[in-house]
């Protein structure tokens, strides 16, 4: 699968292992290369099973997460114009191949 990122601070921090560490902590951090390594490998954001993947509800829905360590989080969206859909509108996940990283950190705070 291909990624993008939403800004220039989210690809430094996934790019450059000590600024993942310094911000995020070792285990984070440690969990962000693998997450990232986990996209790269998969076909679809359906076939990712490792950091308990799930989409996000209400306002987030547009958005799926998969969990780091403790509660950081790695977020992102369907890149492109026109995501697949499921009949109900939601966005199909298991079709979805291309996706922007748009946070990564704690978003319950």
């Amino acid at each position: 699968m291909d990624f993008e990122f939403a800004n220039s601070k989210l690809r430094r921090l996934c790019e450059n292992a000590k600024e993942a560490q310094r911000r995020l902590g070792p285990h984070s951090a440690r969990k962000l290369r693998a997450r990232l390594s986990d996209l790269v490998a998969a076909n679809a954001v359906g076939d990712l099973v490792a950091g308990r993947p799930h989409p996000l509800k209400g306002e987030r829905s547009h958005e799926f997460s998969v969990s780091l360590h403790g509660g950081d989080r790695l977020v992102f969206e369907a890149a492109g114009e026109n995501p697949p859909l499921t009949m109900d509108g939601s966005i199909d996940w298991n079709n979805v191949s291309r996706v922007r990283i748009t946070e990564i950190g704690d978003y319950h705070d």
